[in-house]
């Protein structure tokens, strides 16, 4: 009940903007920010903002938004973030991620990597529908939106990341099968474009990023 609790708070229109705002930046925010972003005031939104981080929804922390310290900074403001668990709802109750767990683990025992890729990437090339390819990158992001994979292109580098992976629970614990997994998966869903997907693990992050063919993502901060 807690989960459907939880879900049922974003039914609210404000607190779901709320929510998305702090959700999709991916770092702190201030009270004011979200406030702003919302469309509302900042003690309405320190309220809903609260009653999300009651929910487990967002983490709470606080900081000085004016980056500096010592005599005259300021008082630490209250920041939010979105909360690393995760909330499901399914009614009736269905247990998948038991199975995908169990389906993983046996896959990792027989040593079916290569054979879990090949699925993987023939699913990729399925889920691109009748386009004979993905295009671009912008089009790459709009399959992975739809998703759950929160893509986000850093302008400066012409490089895709993504601020979720769909199978999180199960990656960390079977990381080589079922990050194998995803990234054929991406593979199959840029087959004959101009994007390349690769491996590049960052923390907090998923663990493949694309780019246009000639590109790669920049994996010196691999170690960070």
């Amino acid at each position: 009940m807690e989960d459907i609790e939880a879900v049922a708070l974003l039914q609210d229109p404000v607190r779901r903007r709320l929510y998305e705002f702090v959700a999709a930046r991916g770092a702190e925010v201030g009270r004011g920010e979200a406030a702003e972003a919302a469309g509302v005031t900042r003690t309405l939104a320190a309220f809903h903002l609260d009653r999300l981080v009651d929910a487990g929804l967002l983490e709470a922390g606080s900081r000085r938004l004016s980056g500096r310290s010592g005599p005259g900074a300021g008082r630490p403001a209250k920041v939010y973030r979105r909360a690393a668990g995760e909330r499901a709802v399914s009614v009736p109750a269905r247990d998948y991620r038991t199975a995908a767990g169990l389906l993983a683990e046996a896959a990792e025992a027989a040593g079916l990597d290569r054979e879990v890729q090949d699925a993987a990437r023939r699913r990729g090339r399925a889920l691109r529908g009748p386009a004979e390819s993905c295009g671009n990158l912008d089009d790459l992001a709009d399959l992975l939106k739809a998703r759950g994979y929160e893509p986000v292109v850093d302008d400066g580098e012409g490089v895709l990341r993504m601020r979720n992976c769909p199978f999180h629970a199960v990656a960390e614990m079977f990381p080589p099968l079922v990050c194998g997994m995803n990234l054929a998966l991406l593979e199959g869903l840029v087959e004959g474009s101009a994007v390349r997907v690769r491996m590049d693990p960052r923390p907090g992050w998923c663990c493949v990023a694309a780019a246009p063919s000639g590109a790669t993502p920049d994996s010196k901060n691999n170690e960070d």
